[in-house]
């Protein structure tokens, strides 16, 4: 096999692997670990069943795959909000559009899905474990002090506030709102929130 077809036939597999695991994470987001089958998921991937186990050997493994990315990524993307442009009432507007944007919903669901779940695989528990939902607000908080000594954010706790800013935003995700009549409310609205009232 010469080099180029190789490299198209890596190429073709990182993409269905990718394909497996962004349907697997809308599934498993909506459904949870327990009442998702892997016929399911081939079923809207429009793949064989036998084909996931190609690039995963169990649920299982597919489930702790998505676990791992996502935390990372969740991690790394919180992380870089201190260093985004402009205010902070900005980067938490830029934040804020990120976990409600269409792309990025079902991660939000999916990790929200699996913190809470009763019965997930060992592996994802350990890794939940490693990434606490506080580790993750204390990469905001100086954010949101800055907001706060710049006037743009009301006083208190930084942590507490942003928790509580952050499980607005979660259940606006777990609850889809976006699908309903009215829609998802704006960014501008929900940071009212945080707003210092003038």
């Amino acid at each position: 096999m010469s080099p180029r077809n190789r490299q198209q036939l890596n190429q073709i597999r990182d993409e269905r692997r990718e394909q497996i695991k962004q349907t697997a994470l809308k599934i498993f987001a909506r459904r949870g670990y327990v009442g998702t089958k892997t016929s399911m998921i081939a079923a809207e991937a429009g793949i064989s069943e036998g084909l996931i186990f190609r690039y995963f050997k169990s649920k299982d493994e597919l489930f702790t795959t998505l676990v791992e990315e996502l935390m990372e990524e969740a991690m790394k993307e919180t992380g870089n909000v201190q260093f985004l442009p402009g205010s902070p009432y900005e980067q938490i507007k830029a934040f804020t559009e990120n976990m409600l944007d269409e792309n990025n919903k079902y991660a939000f669901m999916f990790i929200q899905r699996a913190r809470k779940a009763e019965t997930i695989p060992e592996g994802s528990t350990r890794i939940l474990e490693q990434y606490p939902v506080d580790g993750l607000l204390r990469q905001l908080a100086p954010v949101f002090e800055k907001g706060q000594q710049t006037g743009d954010f009301i006083a208190g706790n930084p942590l507490k506030l942003m928790s509580w800013y952050i499980y607005i935003l979660n259940s606006l995700i777990m609850e889809e709102v976006g699908q309903e009549e009215h829609g998802m409310p704006n960014v501008d609205f929900l940071l009212r929130v945080l707003k210092k009232q003038l």
